[in-house]
């Protein structure tokens, strides 16, 4: 049966290269990853077993930033690999990422006690004492990543813990953690497949959104299959959907199986004090919530809706992890009622609303600002990395509460202060966009990669989705210059012999000189523009 494994433990304890001399793949593929030394994202590689069997790995984030990544992460897994450096010990992050397995009802794995050539005979022995006393019912290995040392045994630990995972029938759900497009492929999506399963031709049901979506292919650690299982990391391309309507914390479930909800009934488990409200990580998701309690049981009113189904496991956070519990009715009526809240357009529960005074100046309590700043957070969070801003509110008391919130205004959208758009993992996507750019037009799909690579000068759109490459604008531009030098005028026949061309690319290029204020039109023929003449 196909499993899961997914690593935790605090940053620097050298998680991703433990993942790296386990499997020989580097899994930190961003930019910022690589300069900055430090997992920000999901990393994942397949994993052999001396028995010859395959797990799939997904490597987390161990910095307190990036807890909903690790989050979204362990969410499916089957067993932990617990990573604790033998010179530190267990630190904060090694805390919170148990308690979120134990919350998520992970009770099997390993304990890697790592950087073993690194300290004394001593010291290792005290730490993994240390280790086998903090998860007791784990096996405890020392390894070095660098030395090889302990990684055999370390794989045979992990065989043996997966013939204790088990994992139950359900309809297929993949809960999807990473979008993406490919040129000649389109929509990507990725994530671990918590049940049931999917090959080419299926359709499935994007949700929350209620779209049908066609399957066209499908693979495995990039190898194509036919069908893949419960259990395995999956990456499904996907027709009828573009990849602005995914983003991580969707579903793709089997038809009619699955509704999204604003509402579950959930039993709880709690760490501390449970405030009366907090962003719920279920799936991939992390969502704002209010949380009606009665007793050990609870309904968490959510800001956007989740696809759950009965049995799941859920983290409860406030700053730091507070509590969970699983899912006992996952379209529950509402119970007792609660106070007025506000909606979105998109008729998303937000948070309470703020009361106008009599003066016209706007009411509203700090809890409110909070709230309403981690829900913009989140939605940063999620936000493309070719523009990573959000729609600013629009709300009445809009233009006295934003100054409040430390975000950065910038037209109708806020952004982190200093924030930019970056490719990060598009970075191969978009040089394989380049490559294909030439003199002749080539259709891009993706309106906002192509204006990104554009700002930069990587690319020149012209016309309605298509684009050439700044050098053959260049090449042209400076020949219609030389012609309208020479005679002034030039009708777009005269242009397209110029450039031994077609008449598409030629009419293309002259409305992209219009735009650009470089020529204007006078009936079938072109003038420099006097300003363009002077520059």
């Amino acid at each position: 049966m196909p499993l899961t494994v997914g690593t935790a433990g605090h940053i620097d304890h050298g998680k991703t290269w433990l993942v790296r001399a386990l499997t020989g793949k580097d899994t930190d593929r961003l930019p910022e990853e690589r300069e900055r030394g430090i997992s920000i994202d999901l990393g994942y590689a397949p994993l052999e077993l001396p028995d010859g069997r395959r797990l799939s790995l997904i490597d987390v984030p161990g910095h307190e930033r990036f807890v909903r990544s690790m989050v979204a992460g362990a969410t499916g897994i089957d067993l932990f690999l617990l990573v604790i450096d033998a010179a530190e010990g267990a630190r904060p992050q090694t805390h919170e990422h148990l308690a979120i397995l134990r919350l998520l009802g992970i009770a099997h794995g390993v304990v890697a006690v790592t950087k073993a050539d690194a300290v004394d005979a001593d010291t290792l022995e005290l730490a993994v004492a240390e280790a086998r006393e903090l998860v007791p019912e784990a096996e405890v290995v020392a390894v070095s990543a660098k030395t090889g040392e302990g990684l055999d045994t370390l794989r045979s630990a992990l065989a043996t813990a997966a013939i204790d995972a088990d994992r139950e029938e359900a309809p297929t759900r993949l809960f999807v953690d990473r979008v993406f497009s490919l040129h000649g492929i389109g929509t990507v999506a990725t994530g671990t497949l918590l049940s049931g399963r999917v090959g080419p031709g299926d359709v499935l049901r994007a949700e929350p959104g209620g779209r049908d979506v066609r399957v066209r292919s499908v693979q495995v650690h990039d190898e194509t299959v036919q069908i893949a299982d419960a259990g395995q990391r999956v990456a499904v391309a996907l027709t009828g959907v573009e990849r602005r309507e995914l983003r991580r914390g969707d579903a793709l479930v089997a038809p009619d199986a699955y509704a999204p909800s604003y509402r579950i009934d959930v039993e709880l488990e709690e760490l501390g004090a449970l405030p009366p409200r907090a962003l719920v990580h279920h799936g991939t998701s992390a969502t704002l919530a209010r949380v009606v309690r009665k007793g050990r049981f609870a309904q968490l009113r959510l800001a956007a809706p989740v696809v759950a189904a009965r049995g799941d496991r859920f983290v409860l956070r406030a700053g730091t992890t507070v509590g969970g519990g699983r899912v006992i009715d996952p379209a529950p009526p509402r119970h007792a009622d609660a106070s007025r809240f506000e909606r979105s357009a998109r008729g998303e529960v937000l948070v309470h609303a703020p009361v106008q005074a009599d003066d016209g100046s706007w009411a509203f309590s700090r809890e409110w600002l909070e709230e309403l700043r981690a829900h913009l957070d989140d939605q940063l969070e999620r936000a493309d990395p070719l523009d990573p801003g959000v729609a600013a509110p629009t709300a009445p008391w809009a233009a006295e509460v934003i100054p409040l919130l430390g975000l950065e205004r910038r037209g109708a959208k806020l952004y982190r202060p200093g924030s930019s758009g970056e490719l990060g993992e598009r970075e191969a996507e978009a040089a394989a966009l380049e490559a294909t750019l030439g003199s002749e037009p080539v259709k891009v799909d993706d309106t906002r990669l192509a204006r990104f690579l554009e700002d930069r000068g990587r690319l020149v759109r012209v016309g309605d989705g298509y684009a050439v490459s700044p050098a053959a604008y260049a090449q042209a531009r400076d020949a219609l210059m030389h012609e309208l030098e020479r005679a002034e005028r030039i009708t777009l026949a005269r242009f397209r012999a110029l450039l031994a061309t077609s008449r598409k690319t030629a009419q293309l290029l002259l409305e992209r000189f219009d735009t650009d204020g470089i020529t204007r039109r006078v009936g079938d023929e072109r003038v420099l523009r006097r300003a363009a003449a002077q520059r």
